[in-house]
This record gives structure tokens, C-alpha cells and sequence, in this order.
């Protein structure tokens, strides 16, 4: 069967995979894409002292933000690779943080709590990052409010300020959300008082934050549980600290290994963070092993099996993974329900997978899929960052090969994901606007920012 082609530019560049080969190996797990960007966020509170951090994942965003501190007036130099950042955040020349950067990548947003605790006041353009539904900032107006900040927006743009300083408070999220609980965590981290946050976020990013700040000198109790109690200190320095393995990285592998009918050992990957992934898998028909190195996830023999999923806060299915996982569900041996009940626009991937072959309905917030024996290699596009693994992992089981198309969603949140996938044996690659390939993504850390000195 012939490769479908698209109707658009052919000097694209892509990342191209020829299908139907088992996975095969152990693969390192690199560090939390998320835990990374609210840690490079809140070492920004740090008057004093140098900050270092280890673990890093060699991903566009880490560069984005590295950026936006160094715009801020904070010293950076990335060491061993892009994986190591030495920071100094003692001196901070601005409180404005560049609209440009900030509208391209949502979590620079998570660097307003800190600006406020730290200067008494901070300008910040509002969030961009991946097309997947409505992602209100309310939750932080509301919470950072309750501390005493006067907020103004307009024109696209967000201004706070807490001349006096801001207050200890006690704070409702109305939805457990990850960037709200991370700034009120980090600003109430220097506010006059103590601040609790009643159904604050529990994901395992909030945990690594709070450690990290801990590390700087703040007292934090209860991070990763629904009560999260901030009593604010004077002043915060800096820490060493090395960022915890990322679960989406490990699932997107693992689901990769089940559905390609391989035994991929995952390094590194934390069994306890990865706990709602690998109980799924374990329902679709995987055998999962956990130890303290690692987990080893090996595909069953046959298709595998039909199941539902809901994603939700954590400790439910993370929304992230919810698309690799679809995926595997989509050469699954029955029906399967897949609801999405953190945001109500992620289902556009769907329609990419159809252009191989895979059989969805979608009514509101829930996906139906229904499996088929077989996908078939197409030329699909990456409409976001958690879409474009859906695209690689179904190109990974698909007969033929499958092109995957803006690619630059992927170079934003997975770390050399198609040298990991070669690693364990397959057919992927990458190639250039003139469809020559290439060995490196074109957006990592160290290519991004150079060493720069307060």
C-alpha cells in the first residue's frame, strides 16, 4: 500500500518511523519536564547564594525558561550536556518578564508568584503553550489575592503588586490545579504568615517544588497532599538539587513497548509517581515489574485488551498520557471509553490517527474506541506536545512508515525521543526540510542559552 500523502509544503521537516518492530532494551528515564520548569521558577526567590540543578531533561522549554530568567537578570550556564544549571538569582533587574517567551510556553507563567513575593510586584504577559482547551488563570488571581496582592489585567497582560508585603491566608482551590497551587506555594513561601491551600493539586511536581523550596530555607509541609501549609520565612538562598525522572516520559516508553509487543526496561522511572499509568497498563494487558532501579514493562502475547480510562488531578490518570495511551487502546481487542475531565479540547489528535486507520467517536469530553487489528503507516501532524507521542507511538505499531509533522511540540517536552525509541530498536528518524537526516533535535537547552554572568 502506498504512503498517503499531504497537501501541504513538502520541505516540512518530520520525524519518520517505519512500524511493526517489537522494542526491545533498557532506557534511561530523563528528568520531569513540569518539575523542572516550576523549580527553574521558584530558584528565582533565592536572594542569595548560587542555585544548582542536576537531572535537567535537554527540552526546548528548559531553554525557554532559562531565557526568561536570564531576561529577569539571573546568571545562568548549562554544564554536563544541558542536563546540569548553575544559576544566580541574587541580583534581579526587571519584574516584566518578555512577553515573546512567555507567550509561547504556559508555564513561564510560574514565574509570577515568586516576582511578587520577592520584588513586591510583577508584569506578565498571559500564557501560551499548546492548543488543548481553556487553561483560566483565575485560580492564581484568587489565590495570590487572598495574600494580599492587587491585581490588574488588560491588554493581554497581568500586573501585581503587594507593596507591604504579602499576608499568610487560607485558600479553596475550587479545581485542584498544578500551576495555581505551584504559585501560591511560591509566593506565600516568603509571605508575612502562615497560608494553607485546601485542595491544593497532589501531583508528584508539586512534591519535587516543595522539596526544592524547602532546600532554599522555606518551610513547607503537606506538598503532594490535598492540604498544603506554607509558613513564610524572611528570605530564601540558594540550594542543590537534582529533579525527580518524569512519569510522562516513562509511560509514553512503557505504552510504547506494549504496543509495539516489546520488554523495555524503564531506568530511573519512579513506580510510585507512575502508579494510575501502570495499573492501566496492567488492565490493557501488560506485565509491569517494579524496583527500586526501575520499571520493566513487557506487551502480553496478542492485541492488547480493551479498557476505560478517565484522566483527572492526580492521584487519577494524568491528562497527559492519556493520548499515547489511546493509542495502544486503538489496536485494542474491543471497545474502550477514554474521558477527559481536566480539559475539554484533547481529543484533536483523533483525527490524525483516523488517517491510519483507527476507528473514534467523540461526544463531548469522551473519546469511543474501537480497536482495529491493524494500523496503517500516514503522514499525520503534531498538534501538540502529548498528540505528537500519540503520533510516534501508533507510527511505532503501524504497518509502513508514518511521518510525523511539527515536530517542534515534541522537541518542547520529550528529550531525544526518537534516539531513545532507535535505542531499543526502531526504525525512527529525523529529517530536515530537504529530507536529509538528522542526528540532534534542533531545540535543546544548551544550544538555546549561552553562559551568561550578573
Amino acid at each position: 500500500m502506498s504512503l498517503p500523502q499531504r497537501n501541504l509544503n513538502p520541505v516540512e521537516p518530520r520525524i519518520v518511523v517505519r512500524g511493526g518492530i517489537p522494542l526491545i532494551g533498557e532506557v534511561a528515564v530523563s528528568g520531569s519536564k513540569n518539575a523542572s520548569l516550576a523549580i527553574l521558577a521558584g530558584a528565582l526567590l533565592a536572594a542569595k547564594g548560587e542555585t544548582i540543578l542536576r537531572g535537567l531533561p535537554r527540552i526546548g522549554d528548559v531553554g525557554t525558561m532559562a531565557q526568561v530568567l536570564q531576561y529577569l537578570g539571573v546568571s545562568t550556564c548549562f554544564e554536563d550536556g544541558g542536563t546540569t544549571l548553575r544559576l544566580n538569582a541574587s541580583v534581579l533587574v526587571t519584574d516584566e518578564t518578555p512577553a515573546d517567551l512567555v507567550t509561547r510556553m504556559r508555564a513561564s507563567f510560574w514565574t509570577l508568584g515568586p516576582l511578587l513575593a520577592r520584588l513586591g510586584s510583577a508584569r506578565i504577559a498571559q500564557p501560551g503553550g499548546c492548543n488543548i482547551g481553556a487553561r483560566p488563570i483565575d485560580l492564581h488571581i484568587k489565590g495570590l489575592s487572598a495574600l494580599g496582592a492587587d491585581i490588574d489585567q488588560g491588554f493581554g497582560s497581568l500586573t501585581a503588586t503587594a507593596p507591604n508585603r504579602l499576608k499568610g491566608a487560607t485558600v479553596y482551590l475550587d479545581f485542584a490545579s498544578v500551576g495555581a497551587t505551584m504559585n501560591i506555594m511560591m509566593a506565600a513561601a516568603l509571605a508575612d504568615g502562615e497560608t494553607i491551600v485546601e485542595n491544593a493539586a497532589q501531583e508528584p511536581d508539586i512534591e519535587d517544588l516543595g522539596n526544592f523550596l524547602n532546600a532554599m530555607g522555606a518551610d513547607i509541609s503537606g506538598h503532594g497532599t490535598g492540604v498544603l501549609t506554607v509558613r513564610g520565612v524572611r528570605q530564601l538562598h540558594g540550594a542543590e538539587y537534582t529533579v525527580s525522572t518524569d512519569r510522562m516520559e516513562a509511560g509514553t516508553l512503557g505504552i510504547a513497548a506494549g504496543i509495539t509487543g516489546g520488554d523495555v526496561f524503564l531506568r530511573g522511572a519512579n513506580a510510585a509517581h507512575m502508579r494510575p499509568i501502570t495499573l492501566k497498563m496492567r488492565e490493557a494487558g501488560m506485565l509491569i515489574e517494579e524496583s527500586p532501579e526501575g520499571i520493566r514493562c513487557v506487551a502480553r502475547t496478542g492485541r492488547p485488551q480493551a479498557t476505560n480510562i478517565t484522566a483527572s488531578p492526580h492521584p487519577g490518570f494524568p491528562t497527559d498520557m492519556q493520548q499515547a495511551f489511546t493509542a495502544m487502546l486503538c489496536l485494542a481487542d474491543g471497545v474502550s471509553l477514554v474521558t477527559d475531565n481536566v480539559y475539554e479540547s484533547r481529543f484533536h489528535y483523533l483525527t490524525e490517527l483516523a488517517k491510519m486507520g483507527a476507528h473514534s467517536t467523540v461526544n463531548g469530553r469522551t473519546a469511543v474506541i474501537t480497536g482495529v487489528k491493524r494500523l496503517t503507516g500516514a503522514d499525520v501532524d503534531a498538534s501538540d506536545l502529548r498528540a505528537g507521542a500519540a503520533m510516534v507511538t501508533a507510527g511505532l505499531a503501524a504497518q509502513g512508515q508514518t511521518r510525523v509533522f511539527k515536530t517542534e511540540h515534541l522537541d518542547r517536552g520529550y528529550e531525544r525521543l526518537n534516539e531513545k525509541l532507535a535505542s531499543l530498536g526502531a526504525e525512527i528518524w529525523r529529517e530536515d526540510e530537504f529530507g536529509r537526516r538528522l542526528d540532534t533535535p534542533i531545540a535543546t537547552p544548551e544550544k538555546l542559552v549561552s553562559c551568561s554572568h550578573a
